[in-house]
């Protein structure tokens, strides 16, 4: 009686650390603390992979511990203690019917769920907040913002890597950023690590439609993740989230400078209180005004490979 006693005096307390430690967490703030090595991503879509991985891991430790428990019951009761052997079952229905149809409801599950995470990521609006189509070259990036016009040329406003600037992509916090991509030479990839996500660049007619709602403003490194040539370990650039009012006064600025302005990018960053250089992209150096002409990435030889939405 009092070892029953004391079992369930342990069960209790270990009840009572498991209250303390979740009392005042919120699901999601739940979900943040069970990343199980999971990365913080900085977009709505990153948070419905995290949450995937969480409750996959979850349901893979519940599994572990079900497993693990019948192996030490297994062991304990059914330990040998003299010559004669315990009852052997065979041919048991309900258990072979438990076996197999528990794991493929598991299974169906986890399936269900990855496929609605899936397709909420991969989900493209019929109306986003703002479209951005990025272009990627031997080696270097254009980002042309296809909601607004260059007042001089009635071309789309666009920024350009040069050789001596790493390009900065500027998007709004908190809305629907749609991004189209093409490649004007061989197969880039777009790849911001905070994003959690990729998409290969293809030339040619073939593009890639992807979507990203980013939650909180920075400043996040982001990369060729294809191999494409001499200079691609320096095809980088940044991605600055920034506003929606300081978004608009960007595109406005731009506009006020006019695609013929070489420093424009500079100068609107300036124009909205932003480091006129980028400032990420470690481990490489943010700027390459003092590379020597062989480590440089070049720029396009034109404009005009953006198209239109």
């Amino acid at each position: 009686m009092g070892r029953q006693s004391g079992r369930y005096v342990r069960l209790s307390l270990l009840a009572v650390l498991v209250a303390l430690a979740t009392a005042g967490c919120s699901r999601a703030d739940l979900e943040d603390k069970l990343r199980f090595g999971w990365p913080r991503g900085v977009t709505e879509q990153a948070r419905e992979m995290r949450v995937l991985w969480t409750w996959s891991s979850v349901a893979a430790l519940a599994v572990g511990v079900l497993v693990w428990g019948m192996i030490f019951w297994v062991v304990i009761v059914y330990r040998r203690r003299d010559d004669e052997l315990p009852k052997q079952t065979k041919y048991n229905l309900p258990i072979e019917i438990v076996y197999t149809v528990l794991p493929f409801l598991i299974i169906a599950v986890l399936f269900y769920y990855t496929a609605i995470t899936q397709n909420n990521i991969t989900k493209v609006s019929a109306n986003p907040d703002a479209h951005i189509t990025v272009v990627g070259f031997q080696w270097n990036w254009e980002f042309d913002y296809t909601d607004m016009r260059d007042t001089q040329t009635n071309e789309f406003l666009y920024t350009i890597g040069t050789t001596t600037e790493i390009p900065i992509l500027v998007i709004p916090v908190g809305k629907k950023v749609q991004f189209i991509e093409r490649a004007s030479d061989v197969v880039h990839s777009f790849w911001v690590p905070e994003f959690l996500f990729k998409r290969d660049v293809f030339p040619g007619t073939q593009v890639n439609t992807f979507e990203v709602t980013a939650t909180q403003t920075g400043s996040y490194v982001g990369h060729c993740a294809e191999l494409c040539g001499t200079y691609h370990s320096q095809m980088n650039f940044e991605v600055r989230v920034v506003s929606p009012e300081d978004y608009q006064r960007y595109l406005s600025a731009l506009q006020r400078f006019g695609n013929a302005d070489q420093d424009r990018q500079s100068k609107a960053l300036t124009a909205i209180g932003q480091a006129p250089e980028a400032t990420t992209t470690y481990p490489f150096d943010t700027s390459r005004a003092n590379r020597a002409p062989s480590q440089q990435p070049q720029a396009a030889t034109s404009h005009g490979q953006g198209g239109t939405r």
